[in-house]
């Protein structure tokens, strides 16, 4: 069945762009634009579905896996492990971006000035990117609130003090437990009805874009686009390696299991979409409930692999395009910043380009070089959204590694 989810889902994707191709080809430009219209509501139903489990899903698995943990200094235990290994990845996708930008020169060449281009001042919005904002958005001021934005960061936080409070309690509050136990069990089976409908939306989504901007957009600047991915696959093979070195070779089984998430993240531009699958397949795997349901929430706000490689490599990119050399020193400082300022890409809107948008006016680069990578990166995002699916995995496997935490058994029935 995981099998054929996953044709569904490249099938989707395969007819997605032909179908829009021939909408691009054969309609008016007006005409493709309603049709696309029309199209997106599919997705837009399928985001809001997925949005819709999200809170109560990252609620009830956090609160769950922490209660099991037992006492606060095990919760202490796995955090700082995690939170480790979420730097330690950080550091490395920076510097890979910095470095494949280097050897690839995707923007050499171009000669551009800052006066021929030109951004919209909407383009992304900087007034939520200060350090007062990301600190005092890290806690909820009411977790109806923050379950109402889906602002999984804040979730993470109240689910952490819910969590444990229930393990301090001297009877573990075991109706309490039950209750959010039966609650994860009841929003997992939602979740697979909501799964079935990925298709569909993958579907809608690829030919809708392709109908508006044409087949086009995926040759447009091949060069940094086609670099950009390079670089994340030599990142999805060295996280990989990691994990081998870790965990053991099993872990290639899990890079398989998870194939239909990151597929979904792909297509969907989204990785929240994958969240739900994600989570399950960890379970099936062997990673324990509640390390699972620990790390992989605090991945989706910390642990953004292709989010951050693309910060550097864009950012060197726009300073390529127009020109400009930074010296070691400044490229050394851009890595600083950036590993400051990627933990807050959480629950800000284009997170990467607010980020990059910061970096550019930090070194003086000319601002309006955000044009430059607007036009393609809703592709470029269908990749960084693959990678975090890949990276977080990766992530949850080895704490669980660390913590002897993988369940072999757990690998049986999914031969079945």
């Amino acid at each position: 069945m995981n099998r054929l989810f996953t044709y569904l889902i490249v099938g989707s994707m395969v007819l997605g762009v032909a179908v829009g191709w021939a909408i691009n080809t054969t309609m008016a430009p007006e005409a493709a634009a309603a049709v696309a219209g029309n199209l997106s509501i599919i997705t837009d139903i399928f985001l809001r579905l997925i949005k819709m489990i999200i809170a109560p899903l990252v609620f009830s698995t956090l609160v769950v896996g922490i209660a099991h943990m037992g006492d606060a200094s095990e919760v202490g235990r796995v955090g700082v492990k995690t939170i480790g290994w979420f730097i330690v990845a950080s550091i490395f996708s920076l510097t890979l971006g910095l470095v494949m930008v280097h050897i690839l020169q995707p923007g050499v060449g171009m000669n551009l000035s800052p006066a021929d281009t030109a951004v919209a001042s909407t383009a992304v919005d900087m007034s939520k990117f200060t350090l007062r904002e990301f600190v005092t958005h890290l806690v909820p001021s009411s977790i109806f609130d923050a379950m109402a934005r889906n602002e999984i960061l804040q979730i993470v936080v109240f689910s952490v003090f819910v969590g444990v409070a229930v393990s301090a309690v001297d009877d573990r509050a075991p109706q309490v437990l039950a209750l959010v136990e039966q609650v994860a069990q009841i929003m997992l089976k939602v979740t697979g009805y909501v799964m079935k409908t990925a298709p569909f939306a993958i579907f809608a989504a690829l030919a809708a874009s392709i109908a508006t901007r044409g087949i086009e957009v995926i040759f447009t600047y091949a060069k940094f686009v086609g670099g950009f991915y390079l670089s994340l696959g030599i990142l999805w093979a060295l996280l990989i390696l990691a994990g081998v070195v870790i965990v053991g070779p099993r872990i290639l089984k899990l890079i398989g299991q998870i194939r239909a998430p990151t597929l979904l993240a792909f297509s969907t531009a989204s990785s929240e979409a994958a969240y739900p699958r994600t989570l399950e397949e960890l379970q099936k795997w062997g990673v324990s409930r509640k390390v699972a349901s620990f790390v992989l929430p605090l991945g989706y706000s910390f642990n953004l692999d292709g989010s951050m490689m693309y910060c550097t490599f864009a950012t060197l990119f726009i300073a390529q395009v127009y020109g400009i050399e930074l010296s070691i020193a400044q490229q050394i400082t851009m890595l600083a910043l950036l590993m400051v300022t990627s933990k807050g890409m959480a629950g800000v809107p284009r997170a990467s380009l607010v980020v990059i948008a910061a970096t550019l006016t930090f070194f003086d680069l000319p601002e309006a070089g955000i044009a430059l990578i607007l036009a393609v990166d809703h592709l470029l995002d269908m990749g960084r959204s693959a990678t975090n699916v890949v990276g977080n995995s990766v992530a949850s496997a080895v704490v669980a590694k660390w913590e002897n935490q993988i369940e072999e058994p757990a690998a049986e029935p999914a031969k079945a």
